[in-house]
This record gives C-alpha cells, structure tokens and sequence, in this order.
C-alpha cells in the first residue's frame, strides 16, 4: 500500500468534520477537545472502512484478535515522521463483556441497550490535526495494484471539499452557538440512592472479608434526548472537553459518545504506557477554593491508597507481556485537573517481550484495572452480582491500532450510548476499606457533571 497525503488549505475544526461527514457510513473521531502537548496533541476522523466487524460474545471464539491481527499485516506500512503518528489502521470498540473471553465470569442478568461487545473497522483514509503545529492534512492509502477498488487521494479530496464547504461550515457555527445546551433533570437512575448505598456497604464487607482489596461499583443514569448523535458530541464536548474525546456511529440506531480523560494503553516502537486515574474531587469556581480540593486530593490517604492498588494490579498486567525488569512507575499519583473535577493519575510503563504484539497486550490487560479492582477477577465477579446488568462498551475501551503496529486507547468512562433517543450514561468508583458509601454516591453525581444535557436550538 502507498500512502499519500495532502495539507487542506482551509482547515475545519474537528467537529465542523463530524457535522459535515455525518452522513457518510460508520464515521468515527478521535479528538483531543481539551488541549496537552503530550496527550492531547492530535485529532483524527474519518468514515466508511475497507473492513467492518460486528461481533456478539457468542462470537469471539477462542482468540477474539485473530482476524485484526492478518488485517493490520494485509495492510502494513511505515509510518510517515512529518506527519501525525496514527497514519489509518483499526479504530473501534471493545466492550466491558470482551473480558469474558479470557476469564470465567458470571452472566448478568440483563443488557439494557443490547449493543455488540465489539464493533471494528479498517480505515484506510484519515482527516488528521496536528493541534501544536495547527495543521490539518488528509491521509489516504492507496492499493497500486488496484486489487482494493478504493478512492484515492484526488478522489477522496475532491469528495471532502464538496462535503466541507467553508461557507457552509460558517452558517453551521452561527446554528451551534445559536443552539442552547442545558442540564436535564429528565433523568432515572437504574438503581435507587439507597440500593447504590448498600451495595457500596456489601462491597465494603467483601474488602473486609478479604476477598478483594478495592472493587469499582456503577449506576447507569438514562435520559431522553431530541437531537442527533453528533449534536449531542457537541454537548458534551463543549461542557466537558477531554483529551480522549471520541464519536463512534457504526449503526444507524445507536451511537457512543465519549468525553474520557483516561488513557488505557499507549504503545509506540514496542514502548507501553498506561495512566490509570483513581481519586476524585469536584472542580469549584472559586479559584482559591478549587485549589484547596486538588491539594485534599492530592494528601488524601484513601484516593491515594486506591490509586495505589491499581498501579500495583497494571505493573503485574504489562509484566505478563512485557520485558523483564522493564516494567516502572515513573509518575505516581500526580494531579491533573480536568473541567468538572481533579483526579489522581499514575504511569506505568514496559516494553514488549520480542514475541507479543499489541493484541496480546490487550488481552493480558482488558479490561483495565482502573475500572475493575483487585484482584481482578474476583473484583469482576463482585461487580457482575452486585450491578445486575451489561456494562456494554461502558468502561471497555477505543482504540485505534496503526498498520505499523502502534497503538492508542482509552477507557471508556464519561461515555454515553444514543440509541433510538436514550441516553444511557454509567458513573461509578472505587470502592475501597475506608470508603463511606454517600461519598461514593456523591461522587458518581460529581462524574456525571457535563454529561447530562438536553438541547433547545433556536437554529
């Protein structure tokens, strides 16, 4: 395969892209909505892949992977250093439910919104922005032999200059500041104040029974919504912008929206980095005020001994596909403040063993400790009893995997699922020995922050 790209003199924003290509089939955006020069640097879209895969967890069989693995080979090529790293490969969804691939865990008793547990597709052209250097480029692959009947690069540009008219792209910016987003009070909880309570208490005995040492316990939130899929991104996105922001619409009833702040796994030339985020504090307008909850956070015995637990279970995942002895923790519970809250965020890093890729780091690791608790396994088996109900894609994760074998992925918290117009949005927390269950509660109100929103246009 050849890669060819161009640098678009007129350069849209990422969601003037979305709105623009929103017709187009399976679009999907990864954007960097709130800027950081190491992990909020590019954006990327793009729409109708080579390859598409929908998959039950009926169907994973016995390595969900394999057919992933001869794609990104099918495909393979040398990414190109003038321009952003991701250069076109895999993008899709990994659902909370892929974990019973690899591990015996009990069936919940239902799945409210039915979406599959994997949705994949190839994408061999992107639209990407280099936010630093504040560039836009389109990126497309092309097959020489013409085996692949694709659009190339004249071709494909000639179909994104009709779509991103620049005078059209000014009327939808005068309709997006003209629409009014507001909080919802159209909101049900799928378990009542007083059950999240007792169930944060049962997992509290379980700690103290020595089965787990920290379990993370969910509520999902449900809401109606008369706008669109990207209408509501923009929402979200403008109320809770986030360095894995992602819009995802593989089926034509349902879409994911995501404003994440969590990095699950990063891998560039073998090297692997993974940020768990565990600790929490609601964000304050009073300046002085909003930095006094970040230093409680940051001296808070409990957050920090939660975050702990979660660094010590991924140092043990990357070590089962990693280097030995290269496995490190070069940032500990370091705060980074977000637009609704302050969280404590570690780093782990490794190198791969010369015989994983990045598929058997995935399976080694999903899904992500931070989501789970430890030890996993049973942590997962707690959460399974006491939540009752499919997690779907909620704290799975997006990736995109690069045909240069790369890779970029986050986990898939302050993630909303639109379909048919619900909106199903799952805030939760770690539960740990000390954890005082109103607290815990509270905290899954503060997390929802910027996430429940309704839409009046007068556009």
């Amino acid at each position: 395969m050849n890669l060819r790209y161009i640098e678009l003199e007129y350069q849209p924003t990422p969601s003037q892209v979305l709105r623009a290509c929103r017709d187009l089939s399976w679009p999907v955006l990864l954007e960097s909505a709130r800027y950081h020069a190491q992990r909020g640097r590019y954006s990327y879209f793009s729409a109708e892949p080579v390859k598409r895969w929908i998959l039950d967890k009926v169907e994973f069989g016995d390595d969900p992977f394999l057919e992933f693995r001869s794609a990104i080979q099918e495909f393979e090529t040398s990414p190109l250093p003038q321009l952003p790293p991701f250069q076109g490969g895999l993008i899709g969804l990994l659902g909370y439910e892929l974990g019973h691939c690899w591990e015996r865990l009990p069936e919940v008793a239902r799945d409210d919104f039915c979406t599959p547990a994997v949705a994949v597709g190839l994408y061999d052209w992107l639209i990407c922005w280099d936010h630093l250097l504040n560039k836009t480029w389109l990126l497309v692959h092309e097959d020489p032999s013409q085996l692949i009947n694709r659009p190339g690069l004249e071709q494909r540009l000639a179909q994104i200059n009709v779509l991103i008219d620049p005078d059209e792209m000014a009327g939808e910016e005068v309709k997006l500041t003209q629409a009014n987003h507001c909080f919802t009070s159209n909101v049900e909880s799928s378990v009542t104040e007083q059950k999240y309570l007792e169930a944060v208490q049962k997992v509290i005995e379980y700690i103290r029974a020595g089965d787990i040492y920290q379990a993370n316990l969910s509520r999902k939130l449900q809401y109606q919504f008369e706008g669109t899929s990207h209408q509501l991104y923009d929402a979200v996105c403008h109320s809770n912008p986030a360095p894995f922001a992602a819009y995802f619409k593989p089926a034509e009833e349902w879409a994911m929206i995501s404003a994440s702040p969590e990095q699950f796994l990063q891998v560039e030339n073998r090297h692997v980095i993974t940020r768990p985020i565990k600790g929490t504090r609601p964000r304050w307008d009073a300046q002085d005020t909003d930095l006094m909850q970040g230093l409680a956070l940051q001296a808070a015995e409990k957050d920090r001994a939660e975050n702990t637990m979660i660094v010590d279970l991924m140092r043990n995942d990357l070590s089962k596909v990693c280097k030995l002895g290269s496995v490190n923790v070069p940032r500990w519970c370091e705060l980074e403040s977000f637009e609704k809250v302050h969280h404590l965020v570690s780093e782990v890093t490794g190198e791969l063993n010369d015989d994983a890729d990045i598929w058997d780091l995935l399976a080694a690791t999903f899904p992500g400790g931070s989501i789970t608790g430890a030890p996993k396994i049973r942590a997962m088996e707690i959460i399974s009893e006491l939540e009752q109900t499919a997690r779907g894609h909620y704290c799975g994760s997006l990736f995109a995997a690069g045909f240069d074998g790369s890779l970029q992925s986050s986990i898939l918290i302050r993630t909303l699922i639109l379909k048919n117009g619900s909106v199903q949005c799952p805030v939760g927390g770690g539960i740990v020995a000390d954890s005082i269950p109103e607290n815990e509660y509270t905290e899954t109100e503060h997390k929802a922050a910027g996430l429940l929103v309704s839409k009046n246009s007068s556009g």
